[in-house]
């Protein structure tokens, strides 16, 4: 028998995985700890946007969760994000006893798995569109609430600061900004719906070219 075709494990009437089958797991597995990787040295090179709150900052951390997840699912996605944070609390450390890593987890699944649910149900570009854009609606939605009820608070209470203290700072770099319901419409709301608007076009423009690539390497 042609050795890259040797059965190493049957199961009872299962499926047959041969030396193939078992290299091309591991290639996998080794991508989607890369792709976690480069997310997290991603989230390294934040920049604030103008005229948005200033305890925001943009970074393309989000393009390997939805790379990753569109090329090997879910599943995947969700592990690229695990490993992104466990490296970024070993590279940096938190400065938020956890509450930022928190944010990090809620607002990365909640980008990318309705996205991906709705694309491996049905694998179109026009169902990716879609569901991307779903996503970053949802989530600069999320967002809102998690830096009201979560973040925010936290450090206030953290630092010693008050509500009208963060209001005042953004207030600084956008007018509009009065108090928390317009800090929430004309700050944070658009901040988010830019980060993962333009995340998920940069995602639409690359994927296929570098889903070529990985696969190709993949099944080699």
């Amino acid at each position: 028998m042609n050795e890259t075709n040797e059965t190493i494990n049957v199961t009872g009437g299962g499926k047959v995985q041969t030396r193939d089958d078992a290299r091309m797991r591991v290639k996998k597995i080794a991508f989607i700890g890369l792709m976690g990787a480069v997310s997290a040295v991603l989230m390294l090179f934040r920049f604030p946007i103008p005229f948005m709150p200033p305890f925001l900052s943009f970074d393309f951390s989000g393009l390997m969760e939805m790379l990753g997840g569109f090329m090997f699912g879910p599943v995947a996605a969700l592990c690229i994000i695990i490993v992104k944070i466990m490296l970024q609390l070993v590279m940096q450390g938190s400065f938020s006893l956890g509450t930022g890593e928190l944010q990090n987890l809620i607002l990365s699944c909640t980008y990318v798995l309705p996205a991906l649910l709705l694309y491996h149900r049905n694998k179109s570009r026009k169902m990716a569109v879609a569901g991307m854009a779903f996503s970053s609606l949802l989530v600069a939605v999320v967002a809102v609430f998690t830096n009201l009820y979560l973040i925010i608070p936290f450090y206030v209470k953290l630092f010693g600061m008050s509500m009208d203290d963060i209001i005042a700072m953004c207030s600084t770099v956008n007018p509009a900004v009065k108090n928390a319901a317009t800090m929430a419409v004309f700050g944070i709301l658009p901040f988010n719906l830019i980060k993962y608007g333009v995340t998920s076009l940069v995602t639409f423009i690359i994927y296929k070219r570098l889903s070529r690539v990985i696969k190709g390497v993949i099944n080699k």
